[in-house]
């Protein structure tokens, strides 16, 4: 029998679909059950109070200037003020507008001029770094501070953009803003890798955020006695509409931390009684690298949704954390989850779900021509929406780019897939040059941009290969031509490329080449890079040696003797040795 995922009915009409409408519902029909809670230390807010603090924040933006359809960049860590901000820019019909708050100069640049954000939110301490993007950019009319009441950036004002500290912002009016907002309205503009080109903004409508959320909630079999922990950075769509998006829908308590960490991810879920987590990529095999402890089996959890299941572990997590049900689906920013993994089922290995028919139409096409291919051969994934609105509405600021998404009346994924003859689907491997590190989509394109100004660099190509830990994960490589005669400092580089790129975009492996490999066209056959088997002048910053020999190490907790510390935490400098370049031979091879 042919597999698909069992149809269900949402919890709320479709009119609903809209995240102050939820919320507005939520905090009437179950006014004092707990909600928001910020790490096992504080309170949490319940329902009614979160939808009073969102009001304030709502009205106060509101009488700062911000109306509807206005972008409001959320340029922020995470914190319950994110999530604040997010409900409240919602409320008054504005777009919440992620951008990843470690970005700087070209990377953070790019994505405020793609967005058209004209109000940004950002914390004191990070507004001297951003200050000179800041005054380049011309479009901006309102800068909110965290942090430090009456802050001024005179750069801002010279540019005739007005300052506000929070505590302004957040005003005495608790009442719901009047304001219509509707299903199809673009609520949120959230980033995704670029391959051939920079990164893109994917404008989702309210009723995608809803869907996302459903989708999510139906897969982990949520219930009102749920509890959802989350550690993922929220400008990402795992912790928005994965987490705390379904949070809001079925009523439950969501706690959210500042970042995840390997260490203490035991030692949370026995302090909330979390009985729901995800997990991206490497997440699962660093916890497993964690030394053993009695507690192991002293918490509530029961499912986790990993994405991808590292299957060869299974039996050992399970063994030390109990039958915890690990379920899985696949998606994309751009088109929510049309691959579900049924609850109790079974699946095969590698599978990461089934077609949800109730809500897409799917078809595994050969890339070059479109043409549909036969079930076990691989091609891309393309997908389409059964009811409106549920899928992205393009690329802002791209409209090139979204024609081509959406060729023949069907978004291409970038993925490759094939699909058994009992309907389940399997990633393969990606159509496009994305990679994926550390639970962040980078984009090749934007790492060769700045490379490539290095004095000594001719040419570079940025591939990814494959992480040591099971997770469907990457490495960044960096392929690299020399200019001729140029001489090639590895630790000048590295520090070079720390200054020049986020911290989670520096290679950790570089091999020099005197030329790529080329198609008629001149572009540069990445896929040749990546699979290219003499690794004996490749250096790998990890080791610090050359001709490292690349295995998988997630069947057992020992993977790494390292990996509880250098591996413990996401985006901490406690990660810096995993993410520098070595050295390599110099030689050139209603309106509201």
């Amino acid at each position: 029998m042919k597999l698909s995922y069992p149809n269900f009915s949402p919890r709320f009409a479709e009119a609903d679909w809209t995240v102050p409408r939820l919320l507005e519902r939520q905090a009437a029909r179950i006014p004092e059950r707990p909600f928001l809670q910020w790490t096992d230390d504080e309170a949490p807010l319940s329902f009614a109070e979160v939808n009073r603090r969102a009001n304030r924040l709502a009205h106060g933006l509101s009488r700062a200037g911000v109306a509807k359809g206005d972008r409001v960049v959320l340029l922020l860590p995470n914190s319950l003020e994110y999530v604040l901000l997010w409900f409240a820019a919602n409320k008054i019909g504005a777009v919440e507008v992620a951008i990843n708050p470690s970005y700087r100069d070209r990377f953070l640049r790019h994505q405020l001029e793609t967005s058209g954000g004209n109000t940004i939110v950002v914390t004191h301490d990070m507004l001297e770094e951003i200050e000179a993007d800041l005054g380049e950019y011309q479009t901006l009319k309102r800068l909110i501070v965290i942090g430090a009441p009456g802050a001024r950036s005179k750069r801002s004002l010279q540019q005739g953009a007005e300052v506000f500290a929070f505590e302004q912002i957040e005003v005495d009016d608790e009442r719901n803003p009047e304001c219509e907002i509707l299903p199809q309205d673009t609520a949120a503009i959230l980033f995704t890798s670029g391959t051939t080109g920079p990164s893109k903004g994917v404008l989702m409508t309210h009723a995608q955020l809803y869907l996302f959320g459903e989708l999510s909630a139906q897969l982990v079999r949520m219930t009102e006695d749920d509890v959802y922990l989350t550690s993922f950075p929220f400008y990402h769509a795992n912790a928005q509409f994965l987490t705390i998006y379904p949070s809001l829908i079925y009523g439950i308590r969501c706690v959210l931390y500042e970042k995840f960490s390997a260490g203490q991810w035991l030692q949370r879920l026995i302090n909330t009684g979390a009985t729901i987590v995800n997990s991206v990529g490497v997440t699962l095999p660093f916890v497993m690298a964690q030394p053993p402890s009695p507690r192991d089996k002293a918490h509530r959890l029961r499912c986790i949704f990993a994405a991808p299941t590292p299957h060869d572990m299974l039996a050992a997590f399970r063994e030390r954390f109990g039958e915890i049900e690990i379920v899985e689906g696949y998606g994309q920013t751009e088109i929510c989850l049309p691959l579900l993994s049924p609850y109790g089922i079974k699946r095969p290995k590698g599978a990461c779900g089934v077609a949800v028919q109730q809500w897409f139409d799917l078809q595994i096409v050969d890339p070059a021509t479109d043409a549909p291919v036969a079930n076990g051969e691989v091609g891309e994934l393309v997908v389409r929406a059964r009811t409106p609105w549920t899928l992205n509405q393009g690329y802002v600021s791209m409209p090139e780019r979204s024609l081509e998404a959406f060729r023949n009346f069907w978004f291409h994924t970038g993925d490759g897939f094939r699909k058994d003859d009992s309907g389940w689907f399997y990633f393969s491997d990606r159509i496009k040059d994305a990679i994926r590190r550390r639970g962040e989509n980078i984009s090749s394109f934007e790492i060769e941009e700045p490379i490539r100004e290095h004095p000594a660099v001719e040419d570079v190509a940025i591939v990814g290969v494959p992480s040591d830990f099971e997770g469907g994960e990457d490495e960044v490589k960096a392929c690299i031509v020399l200019r001729p005669g140029s001489s090639f400092s590895p630790q000048a580089f590295v520090e070079w490329c720390r200054s020049h790129l986020p911290r989670f975009a520096v290679p950790r492996y570089v091999q020099l080449y005197s030329d790529f490999p080329r198609t008629p066209s001149q572009r540069v056959q990445k896929h040749l890079l990546r699979r290219r088997t003499d690794r004996t002048d490749e250096w790998d910053a990890q080791t610090q040696a050359f001709g490292h020999s690349r295995t998988s190490a997630t069947n057992t907790a020992s993977a790494s003797a390292n990996a509880s510390s250098s591996r413990d935490e996401f985006g901490t400098s406690s990660a810096a040795s995993l993410l520098s370049v070595g050295p390599a031979s110099a030689s050139r091879k209603p309106p509201c």
